[in-house]
């Protein structure tokens, strides 16, 4: 969320716990489109 707001996007919804257990947050790119940012520390990764 701080990449994005440095490099020119709006926080609309700022980082927050969810009730899902991980957390969440939205921002508004420089052209307009808006992007949610989730985690969750159960989530498996691939690597």
């Amino acid at each position: 969320m701080e990449q994005a707001k440095q490099a020119g996007a709006t926080i609309t919804d700022p980082a927050h716990d969810t009730f899902w257990g991980g957390y969440s947050g939205h921002f508004q790119d420089p052209d307009g489109h808006l992007w949610e940012v989730v985690w969750n520390p159960h989530w498996d990764t691939i690597e």
